[in-house]
């Protein structure tokens, strides 16, 4: 366990950048808002990192965790150029210093404005967190990943979690709650994961408690029973602050939440070294706009960066 005033990780590589999607077996209720926040804030330390809220504005809790908004995602036009500065300028702060405080890109608007039209597309989200140059990248995805899953595989295409998980560098985190009911969700997630070749040992799970009981039997069953067939399983407990101020006030959560923060953290770091190596290569970066007819939008200079290290 690292000390109070160590970072949870060493810093990353000059030019890495890491995804993690942070996913649930349903729409709610697994703690992933909280999950993807948790690691976002330990990542930090390693170099600026950011969340990316997927979610629908008004079930959303980004916005009220945030301790300095920007100008959200609604000040980012869908059809036009960008600068970073246009990226950095619509991102707001989350964290309470002096812990390492941490970027999200959510949207601000008010809750009577029309629902801001997303891409479902993650390449366009990877694309704006490189035009960003954020280290990290953590996506609070919204997407039900067993049905996103079961749905792709009846239509023959692919889906959302396919698409997010093989973006470069991309170390998913699957959440459910501590529960017997959270626990089979979750179960069902990873089977039909794995119906889909999908690597578990670059999956991490995060078991989170959400009710202050103890661990049910089931529960410690199916941990022990995953443990050796997935990247990591992280209880994170239960909190009451995560309760009352969620996000926003960090110094206010348990130090066994700051921990299980710092063990997420290092599950994704040392899950990236093991699949891609130490170095972790160099990530794609933003190509510079030229006003050239070839080059009417912003886009990413594509390179062969992401090839997992042989067994």
């Amino acid at each position: 366990m690292a000390r109070k005033d160590q970072p949870a990780v060493p810093p990353l590589p000059d030019g890495a950048r890491l995804v993690v999607p942070v996913m649930g077996p349903g729409t709610g209720g697994s703690g992933r808002s909280t999950v993807a926040g948790l690691v976002a804030s330990a990542m930090a330390s390693a170099g600026p990192a950011v969340v990316l809220d997927l979610g629908l504005r008004l079930v959303s809790p980004w916005s009220a965790w945030c301790t300095e908004r920007g100008r959200g995602l609604a000040s980012i036009p869908p059809d036009q150029p960008l600068r970073r500065s246009d990226v950095l300028a619509a991102a707001a702060y989350c964290g309470s210093p002096p812990l390492p405080t941490w970027q999200v890109l959510t949207d601000h608007q008010d809750w009577a404005a029309p629902p801001l039209t997303l891409p479902s597309d993650p390449a366009a989200w990877y694309q704006l967190s490189a035009l960003g140059g954020w280290r990290t990248v953590v996506a609070d995805t919204a997407h039900p990943i067993t049905h996103d899953i079961v749905s792709a595989r009846s239509r023959g295409t692919g889906g959302i979690t396919a698409a997010w998980s093989s973006l470069p560098f991309a170390v998913p985190i699957l959440c459910a709650a501590a529960t017997g009911v959270g626990v089979h969700a979750m179960q069902q997630a990873v089977h039909a994961l794995e119906a889909e070749s999908f690597p578990l040992k670059r999956l991490v799970i995060a078991l989170v408690d959400q009710a202050n009981d103890r661990q049910p039997p089931v529960v410690k069953a199916a941990s022990t029973m995953l443990a050796p067939r997935v990247a990591a399983v992280v209880p994170i407990p239960y909190d009451s602050a995560l309760r009352t101020v969620g996000l926003r006030e960090m110094t206010r959560l348990r130090p066994r939440t700051t921990h299980a923060a710092a063990a997420l953290a290092r599950a994704v770091f040392q899950t990236a070294q093991t699949t891609w190596g130490a170095s972790l290569g160099t990530a794609e970066q933003p190509a510079p706009y030229n006003r050239s007819p070839e080059q009417t939008h912003h886009r990413t200079a594509h390179q062969s960066t992401h090839a997992e290290v042989p067994a």
